[in-house]
């Protein structure tokens, strides 16, 4: 077990990779605001803002990856770790302009912006957080930290600014004072107040994991104040796992949902021609639309019971039956009138179709010309020739703009023909041709 033990010890030794004074350096140098970082954090923040204007996934990963948002975070974490509390004052302020910066930018876009989506999807995505997010902004920011505190650096600093997706929630929160949306405000605040705080937790942890030195000397003795911290991310964490349970419970909902339709799509005389359900209703609804007869009691009683088995009760399923027929039940030769009625119906379509499309076959295959009869008798007349080329193609006058079809033959022989062959050739395609539009290219071959 020693063996092992310093084994483990060995193979997760951080000390020979850290460049302590680099790390430092390249943290303090990254949370300043100002000049282009200022005017690179905008742009990035547009095109931002058109990604998920258009639900343009690579475009927001574009965005992430100019955007220089991180680099407070990490100033901030990286003070609290050392002592330096200049360091985590510069960086709070800093913190505070980009943010600014951010909401203002994405709301002048989206008050200008024209394009206004009926299912904005990838903005909806970032008003309701779940835990999952705080794992996400957790172990994304130790990989953060780690890349920027090792020697040898490589590409996962980008793998984090995608992943931990700071940029689209303050885009979202533009969106929602844009269309004055309080949820989206506070959802997506939500969900960049937890990506800033536990990659801030995760760069603390790393900091003293690593004992990067205090800025005060080895010797000081303030350490941050752990009961104020363990305060607020309780506060941070608890809405976030009611968030992933809800978000359990509906994807759950959906899933037993399609499972009783697929189950009963057809059930007696009548069918179910589409669902849908009501995840805001308190408990969540199953819409079931209904075409055909109208369903008996017991058929009902069939669905209600499969539903229990998935732990749906009976007040969550509503049939609506506008397009059942009511009243007498349809008889059998009713039923199958209706069904050779709709099948008459589809077949005249089908058959409307074949005879549109054996027309345009008919007018393409007349408009094809013989190219390779005609080249083979072209040939035995004229030996010199060794090569015809026919197409079609429309000719246009300049002055009146009319256009008409126009038949051009290309000839490509050893020898320059003299123009009475020429004119021979040209009234042989004529009458072979049985039109008058044709127009004779020679050229010698090379």
């Amino acid at each position: 077990m020693s063996r092992f033990a310093a084994y483990l010890r060995k193979l997760t030794d951080m000390s020979y990779h850290t460049d302590y004074q680099g790390a430092s350096a390249s943290i303090r140098n990254n949370i300043a605001f100002r000049g282009p970082n200022v005017f690179i954090l905008a742009c990035a923040i547009i095109i931002a803002s058109v990604g998920l204007n258009v639900n343009s996934i690579p475009v927001i990963i574009g965005a992430m990856l100019i955007s220089p948002v991180m680099g407070p975070i990490l100033g901030f974490a990286f003070g609290l770790g050392t002592n330096d509390i200049n360091l985590v004052k510069e960086s709070l302020k800093n913190y505070l302009v980009m943010v600014l910066i951010s909401i203002l930018a994405s709301t002048l876009f989206f008050v200008l912006s024209p394009l206004n989506l009926e299912n904005p999807t990838e903005l909806l995505a970032r008003t309701r957080p779940s835990i999952y997010d705080v794992l996400i902004a957790l172990f994304g920011g130790l990989a953060g930290i780690l890349e920027t505190c090792r020697k040898d650096k490589g590409t996962v600093i980008s793998g984090v600014a995608i992943a931990t997706a700071l940029m689209p929630p303050l885009c979202t929160v533009g969106y929602g004072i844009s269309i004055l949306k309080l949820s989206y405000i506070l959802g997506a605040l939500y969900l960049f107040l937890i990506n800033s705080i536990f990659i801030a937790l995760a760069t603390f942890a790393a900091v003293k994991y690593l004992r990067f030195p205090s800025a005060e000397g080895a010797g000081s003795s303030k350490q941050m104040p752990s009961r104020a911290v363990a305060a607020i991310l309780v506060l941070i964490i608890v809405p976030s796992i009611y968030s992933a349970v809800l978000m359990v419970k509906e994807n759950n909902f959906n899933i037993h949902a399609e499972k009783i339709v697929s189950a009963n799509k057809a059930i007696g005389r009548g069918f179910i021609y589409d669902y849908n359900t009501d995840l805001k209703s308190k408990p969540p609804v199953l819409n079931l639309f209904m075409a055909g007869e109208a369903l008996s009691d017991q058929a009902k009683e069939q669905i209600y019971k499969e539903a229990e088995i998935y732990g749906i009760t009976r007040g969550q399923i509503q049939f609506h039956e506008d397009a059942s027929m009511q009243g007498e039940m349809m008889s059998q030769t009713e039923l199958v009138t209706a069904i050779y009625e709709r099948s008459d119906r589809q077949i005249t379509a089908l058959s409307d179709s074949i005879a549109s499309l054996k027309s345009s076959l008919n007018y393409y295959q007349d408009k094809e010309l013989p190219t390779e009869t005609l080249s083979k008798e072209l040939f035995a007349q004229y030996p010199a020739i060794t090569n015809l080329i026919l197409t079609r193609g429309s000719s246009v006058d300049s002055q009146t703009g009319n256009s008409s079809d126009q038949i051009v033959a290309i000839l490509t022989s050893k020898n320059r023909l003299d123009k009475e062959s020429l004119g021979r050739i040209e009234r042989w395609l004529k009458i072979r041709l049985n039109t008058d539009s044709i127009t004779v290219m020679e050229q010698v071959a090379e």
